[in-house]
């Protein structure tokens, strides 16, 4: 398989979340959290997600704790939700749109600044593969629907059928009052966003989701769209969002965060910072829910939210544990 320089090459012959409460694998489950200090240290190598994704984790912390590279860790760590039929909100078994077709985003970010990105792909177990190959093996950043699925059938991966039974009994109950109302926390849905930083210091993200729950076909929200729902600066550190997409977007959500801490701030307050701009954009901001987690290139990290009930997987060398994030509203 060329790689983007062989491709470009064949192109131009052929053309002329820290929050306080947390919890470690042993009794992981936020009710049972305990106090941790208001600040870390910073530790590498690390691994962050948002929610409870402890066995994605456990899929990065594999290639790293073996001194991998942090971009095959958040490839390795996503692919656990997306072949998970049992996490509703990502990948196989994710909940589709009203047409009761299952659609995925994804994107993905390395520590040279190279992204890449699919939207509105359908039939394709990891995305997030076919977004790193987007990044590797083509000159473009993003890869939509048909296109998209060309793409990935060409570069070797299977078509099948991601709507399971669970999720269209769900989405044909749902079509009897057709009522769309995200609700927090859950917004019919839900992301998964990772980040890493390797023994070598350096920083990758992905991120990737099926999106709201019964949106209009052709929906797309944060997820797959570059400093929206992720962003890495490897001269910085990295941020990635959940909750909401339209108002991520709005602010450019994780780019705000990762330049927050470009001016000096640590990644708590970085995506508090973010949060409230959220805020004061949006006049009805009890409604609905966003999250940040980040991490910043000396490998302290953070969390925050809108609304209470956000929190987000940590895994480093102490081992690994789950955070309540801290909230602008109870």
């Amino acid at each position: 398989m060329s790689n983007r320089r062989e491709f470009l090459k064949k192109s131009a012959m052929s053309t002329t979340f820290l929050g306080s409460a947390v919890v470690f694998e042993s009794c992981a489950k936020a009710d049972k959290a305990t106090q941790e200090p208001a600040e870390n240290t910073g530790d590498k190598p690390l691994v962050i997600s948002t929610w409870n994704n402890i066995k994605a984790n456990d899929a990065a912390w594999s290639v790293l704790s073996q001194d991998g590279h942090a971009l095959d860790a958040v490839e390795a760590g996503v692919k656990i939700p997306e072949a998970d039929p049992a996490d509703r909100s990502v990948g196989y078994g994710g909940r589709p749109d009203r047409d009761g077709r299952v659609t995925l985003d994804a994107c993905i970010m390395n520590p040279e600044g190279d992204c890449g990105s699919v939207v509105f792909l359908e039939n394709i177990k990891h995305p997030i593969s076919v977004a790193r190959k987007v990044m590797e093996d083509t000159p473009h950043v993003m890869l939509a629907g048909e296109g998209a699925l060309k793409f990935a059938l060409e570069s070797g991966f299977k078509k099948e059928n991601l709507l399971t039974e669970a999720s269209e009994k769900e989405w044909k109950a749902w079509l009897k009052k057709a009522e769309y109302k995200p609700v927090i926390n859950i917004e019919n849905h839900d992301t998964i966003g990772m980040l890493a930083l390797d023994k070598a210091g350096d920083l990758a993200g992905a991120c990737t989701t099926s999106g709201a729950a019964y949106k209009m076909r052709g929906r797309v929200g944060d997820s797959p769209i570059i400093g929206a729902g992720l962003y890495v600066d490897n001269e910085v550190g990295g941020a990635a969002a959940t909750g909401l997409g339209e108002k991520v977007i709005k602010v450019v959500g994780s780019y705000l965060v990762v330049e927050l801490m470009r001016q000096g701030n640590t990644p708590t307050e970085a995506c508090r910072l973010a949060i409230e701009r959220i805020k004061s954009k949006n006049p009805d901001y009890r409604d609905f829910q966003v999250g940040f987690v980040a991490v910043n290139k000396n490998g302290e990290y953070g969390g925050y939210s809108l609304q209470k009930g956000f929190g987000f997987a940590l895994h480093n060398e102490e081992g690994k544990k789950y955070v309540k994030a801290d909230s602008l509203f109870s």
